[in-house]
């Protein structure tokens, strides 16, 4: 079967033996397609990964072979993602799913950027679902980072009908409006790119290019990595208000004691999402409340590298891609 596999600076095309079950509980899907996620590309650009790795977990698949427990037969199209916390540690005790150790360990293998993918049992049990009909498989492929930003709003326990700032409009900006809108939140999304303003829009939640100047929302999200939007945040956001952090940004940039101090701001970080996030995630796309037609622009498993670049050049919105 073909891969797709980081190689130093590079990603190549290899041909790896067949996925197979040999006897082990869970499933041998076919990939038919998989988001580029933002942290696919941290990993590629700053080689946190070493080489032969296949990246990619936002998977639209169908059954191949199965040795499961599930109702799941071979042929069924489903969605799933690659972490499952065990729910019985101290981090996911206290809600910090993302931090559980075997959330972390657990994954899918090789990597969605593949033609054949192993799911264990537990996967198939946890975090497995039949794709909706009323979706196509690239809407599908926004299950899971639906998911975390569901898991961001939630996190943020903000009063129904607070106004919320979005700083970045790139495609987890779209999925937090979004996201936050359908939880009751009033919403401005903002950023330097008009065509972005303008998809949000088109998807009936408010955005601008410049922010008013007295407004001053209750809550900002960051979801944009530039240091610039730091400052934003803190600039705009109200007294006693909170940013919630769901961007990487230099690791450069000063913590800002003082104003969070005087303030009583709060900041807090928000990253992967628990079984519930996802759940909801599904139901949001099946229902409509979050829409995604025309987020994604399709590239081939051998364009992966270029899909990479495109992204990366805010050439496009995001990218699928079609295995």
């Amino acid at each position: 079967m073909k891969v797709a596999q980081v190689s130093n600076d590079t990603i190549k095309i290899n041909n790896v033996p067949d996925e197979e079950l040999n006897g082990r509980k869970g499933a041998v899907v076919k990939v038919l397609g998989c988001g580029l996620c933002g942290s696919d590309i941290i990993k590629f650009e700053h080689k946190t990964v070493p080489a032969g790795t296949v990246l990619g977990h936002e998977i639209v698949a169908r059954v191949l072979e199965i040795n499961s427990d599930t109702d799941f037969k071979p042929g069924d199209v489903i969605v799933t993602t690659h972490h499952i916390p065990c729910g019985t540690c101290v981090y996911c005790k206290n809600g910090n799913v993302s931090m559980c150790r075997h959330f972390k360990e657990t994954n899918i293998f090789p990597g969605g950027f593949s033609e054949k993918v192993f799911l264990s049992e537990e996967h198939l049990q946890n975090v497995a679902y039949l794709k909706p009909e009323n979706l196509t498989e690239m809407e599908a492929s926004f299950y899971e980072p639906l998911s975390c930003c569901v898991r961001a709003v939630r996190r943020a326990k903000l009063r129904a009908g607070s106004d919320v700032l979005v700083l970045g409009l790139g495609s987890i900006g779209i999925l937090m409006s979004q996201a936050l809108k359908a939880s009751g939140m009033k919403v401005l999304g903002c950023d330097i790119l008009a065509e972005r303003v303008e998809v949000l829009k088109g998807f009936g939640v408010d955005a601008v290019t410049n922010l008013p100047p007295d407004y001053r929302p209750d809550a900002v999200f960051l979801t944009a990595g530039a240091d610039k939007t730091v400052e934003i945040a803190i600039k705009t956001v109200r007294d006693g208000g909170k940013i919630v952090v769901f961007a990487s940004t230099p690791d450069s940039f000063p913590f800002p004691n003082n104003e969070i101090y005087y303030r009583e701001l709060t900041v807090m970080g928000s990253y992967s999402p628990d079984l519930c996030d996802m759940r909801e995630s599904l139901e949001l796309l099946r229902s409509g409340r979050v829409k995604v037609d025309g987020l994604s622009t399709v590239y081939p498993l051998e364009e992966l590298e270029q899909a990479i670049r495109d992204t990366k050049n805010a050439k496009i919105m995001k990218a699928y891609i079609k295995i």
